[in-house]
């Protein structure tokens, strides 16, 4: 058994690919290995693929043994800090129960070096979405991953080409870049960045009869933007938006979008799990190393 476990913005996601369950990150904080029981006796789990935060600290698929501060630069930088995340990686970690540990996408990340000019491109559990959108579509997709931020990240080729991060380009619902009037916020004291950047969502910034659109419009021109590089990719759709946004991006791209549920990044990160631990060097084009 392989299990795949998504550190989301507000919520803690398990799966076995068959199975799966969630917890909230508050209630996070209270996990125990054992909690793993509910999807299979833990003598049968044959490995676990786990994230952390922005997983910039490392740029493979880590063994669990040999990443130093959680795979993390630092702790402090754009996001809700909570410590359910950091208690069910510890306790992995000192379950002795196998495990690898994902890399979020930054400059040391082996994607197209264009996208480099900013520092980081994605946190670790979209590689579990990719990875699940790949061996559905294909080995050229678009997939945006639409919640409480907004990342969208190009495969080309069965290889990671790059990605938008949520804080460089469109608003989730809680979630976004740093406009003006936040740099100006920031500037007079009024605003941390971080909390600035906690509050740039649609929630946040326009109306209510206009968040869905909003996030349609600017989820759509993301996915524009990545078919500049790879035109004949499948488009897809993930997060707890998605629904809603779909009918819109897909209008507004004039092609077919695929639409996954909020179980995608768990069930691809136990997909990810399976392969590594049966002898994958290789995910989507970063190394693995266990």
């Amino acid at each position: 058994m392989f299990i795949g476990i998504d550190h989301g913005t507000t919520a803690m996601r398990f799966s076995s690919g068959d199975a799966e369950f969630k917890i909230s990150r508050e209630e996070a904080r209270d996990f125990s290995a054992d909690d793993l029981a509910r999807l299979a006796p833990l003598d049968e789990i044959e490995g676990i693929a786990v994230c952390y935060s922005m997983g910039d600290g490392i740029s493979a698929l880590t063994g669990i043994e040999r990443v130093r501060n959680r795979g993390v630069i630092s702790r402090e930088g754009a996001g809700k800090h909570i410590g359910g995340g950091t208690r069910v990686y510890d306790a992995i970690r000192e379950s002795g129960l196998p495990a690898v540990v994902i890399p979020g996408l930054h400059r040391a990340s082996p994607t197209d070096p264009r996208f480099k000019a900013y520092s980081h491109q994605s946190s670790p559990e979209k590689i579990g979405i990719l990875y699940e959108v790949v061996h559905d579509l294909g080995d050229d997709v678009v997939v945006c991953d639409a919640s409480s931020n907004t990342v969208t990240l190009l495969v080309t080729a069965g290889r990671i080409t790059g990605a938008f991060d949520a804080c460089v380009f469109a608003p989730g619902t809680r979630h976004g870049a740093l406009d003006v009037d936040a740099i100006r916020r920031i500037d007079r004291g009024e605003s941390t960045a971080n909390d600035a950047f906690l509050h740039a969502g649609v929630d946040y910034t326009v109306p209510s009869d206009l968040r869905t659109e909003t996030m349609a419009m600017f989820a759509a021109m993301e996915c524009a933007s990545m078919l500049l590089l790879n035109p004949g990719a499948e488009v897809a759709l993930a997060g707890s938006m998605a629904p809603a946004i779909a009918p819109r991006v897909k209008e507004l791209l004039s092609r077919n979008v695929t639409v996954y549920d909020e179980w995608c990044a768990s069930r691809g990160l136990a997909r990810i799990a399976r392969d590594v631990f049966l002898g994958a060097t290789d995910i989507l084009g970063l190394a693995v190393e266990r």
